[in-house]
């Protein structure tokens, strides 16, 4: 699990099959003391996640066959929970 920060969405015309009717966030990952840490990365959202919320992303593949009823698809992060500040 990885905590970020959502900059903001991604639109793209052509995706992947598992992707139709998702929202894609750009997050930003979060070290311990809240400075970025890495490379920011695309993230599935179905909790309606938005710019400038924290959230908790994870990895792990069997949640998101399981979330988007698709096990071909390539996407690696997606949330699994927003942070109360």
């Amino acid at each position: 699990m990885q905590h970020a920060l959502v900059q903001g969405r991604a639109t793209s015309t052509v995706k992947h099959r598992s992707l139709n009717g998702t929202k894609l966030l750009v997050c930003q990952p979060l070290g311990n003391a809240g400075q970025p840490a890495g490379d920011p990365v695309l993230a599935v959202d179905k909790l309606g996640a938005g710019a400038g919320d924290h959230v908790i992303l994870t990895s792990d593949g069997k949640g998101l066959r399981e979330l988007l009823n698709d096990d071909t698809s390539p996407v690696r992060w997606w949330t699994l929970g927003l942070i109360d500040e």
